[in-house]
């Protein structure tokens, strides 16, 4: 059937910000195609159901596969055409008959350490029977976190890093989407920060005033935020890209993509996916990775807490060669 015969379904987990991914998507599928129809088809995932079970007893880390598993059956079974994911979910090997079909222009890459303001004079921000909550100054850097913060991240790699700026903190797990996370710090005085993804806050409307004040809709007062350059830490594979898994025969799917997909993203996650391939991991590995183009050529930066401690790696390649390139990073950190 051709696709000007049927609705287009896009697969989507229903979280807040799974839905602002997806709606980002369709516009664009709107836009580059207005004679056809698309809808969204919203799938609860087994990692939502694992990760809202587990709010009160954190501390277990969720299997790779599990934010992308019901998107792709819905797939393979015909009852969606394209499944949006932030591709640093999607697991490196997908299943039969199923391939990355297109990916989405990068937003920022970069992380933000989020803390309760000083500025703001808030000092009754904690539950009944807490301690009031400490509060810090704005351009907060990990290393100026006193001894023993706590600071709550589910991500092995940013728990890795920020070990390595300041071995004095808490690093325990925590769950929950976005806002979630947010309203757990301003509410819990045993909870210093959090670390979150800037592209998700971005695609959130979560906004990081020139003040370093965090706001928006849905977002506790009293937050405040440092963004981290990559040199303090490092994104994790395909941070801040979606990415669209489609049928392999599908073409008319592939049609579609041919008009989504952005070219030098598409490149640089494909080194970046490479590297953790060979790396042997998944999306909760202590490893980074960074590509981006630079002249004609292609860089990019890597790390690996796999050992225990951190090894480096960083290496150029023409922008033809992404794949190679990932790979080599790897033999170099695991030799």
């Amino acid at each position: 059937m051709s696709i000007y015969e049927r609705t287009i379904h896009i697969a989507t987990r229903g979280s807040p910000l799974a839905l602002a991914q997806a709606n980002s998507v369709l516009a664009q599928c709107r836009a580059a195609f207005p004679k056809l129809e698309f809808e969204l088809k919203v799938l609860k995932t087994t990692g939502d159901k694992l990760q809202t079970a587990s709010l009160a007893q954190e501390g277990t880390t969720l299997p790779k596969g599990l934010f992308t598993k019901e998107l792709e059956v819905a797939l393979i079974e015909g009852q969606a055409d394209l499944a949006v994911h932030s591709l640093k979910d999607l697991p490196t090997e997908l299943p039969a008959g199923l391939r990355l079909g297109a990916v989405g222009k990068r937003e920022d890459v970069r992380d933000v350490l989020i803390y309760r303001d000083e500025e703001c004079g808030r000092n009754d921000a904690g539950l009944p029977g807490q301690a009031a909550p400490r509060l810090f100054k704005r351009r907060l850097a990990i290393r100026e976190l006193p001894a023993g913060a706590t600071v709550a991240t589910s991500s092995t790699r940013r728990k890795s890093q920020l070990l390595a700026h300041n071995s004095s903190l808490n690093v325990p797990d925590i769950r929950g989407n976005v806002l979630t996370r947010l309203q757990k710090l301003a509410k819990n005085a045993g909870l210093d920060g959090t670390v979150l993804a800037l592209a998700g806050l971005i695609r959130l409307d979560v906004r990081i005033t020139l003040e370093g004040v965090v706001e928006g809709k849905g977002v506790p007062e009293g937050l405040a935020a440092t963004i981290l350059e990559i040199e303090d830490m490092m994104p994790c594979v395909g941070q801040g890209a979606l990415g669209i898994e489609v049928r392999d025969d599908d073409e008319g799917a592939a049609a579609i993509c041919e008009k989504l997909n952005h070219g030098p993203t598409q490149q640089c996650v494909s080194a970046e996916r490479a590297f953790l391939a060979a790396m042997g991991g998944g999306c909760q590995s202590p490893v980074a990775a960074y590509a981006e183009m630079a002249g004609g050529q292609m860089r990019m930066r890597a790390l690996s807490f796999v050992e225990g401690h951190v090894r480096r790696a960083e290496g150029e390649r023409g922008n033809e060669e992404p794949a190679k390139l990932g790979r080599q990073l790897a033999a170099e950190l695991t030799t």
